[in-house]
């Protein structure tokens, strides 16, 4: 049963950072886009930061210039590292792996919580 366990959320205060990862049992990880999302409550589950299987990365305008996201596909992780975090970034970040030719999955979600 493929799994996409997120791990690294917490509660952290504005201007600070963390790193999200996540590890997926995907045994053919290295060829799915890899994806971070999150929801807020109240809102729409919302694109953060996405990486495809050739490295090619994508970034919501909201967290451009803020977020890196990487993989390491000797690992079967992808990270997201989160610097100048604001008040609005709070939400439930969840990992996804995607790929036209086979199923896509989802994670758990993490909680990430930037409160003074």
């Amino acid at each position: 049963q493929v799994q996409l366990v997120e791990s690294g959320g917490g509660l952290v205060q504005p201007g600070g950072s963390l790193r999200l990862s996540c590890a997926a049992s995907l045994s053919i990880f290295s060829i799915y886009n890899m994806g971070w999302y999150r929801q807020a409550p109240g809102k729409e589950r919302e694109l953060v930061a996405r990486i495809t299987s050739i490295g090619f990365t994508q970034y919501a305008e909201s967290v451009e210039g803020r977020f890196t996201i990487s993989r390491d596909n000797a690992k079967n992780t992808v990270s997201l590292q989160m610097n100048s975090l604001k008040v609005e970034d709070t939400a439930v970040y969840y990992c996804h792996a995607d790929n036209p030719a086979y199923p896509n999955y989802w994670g758990q979600g993490t909680q990430v919580t930037v409160s003074s």
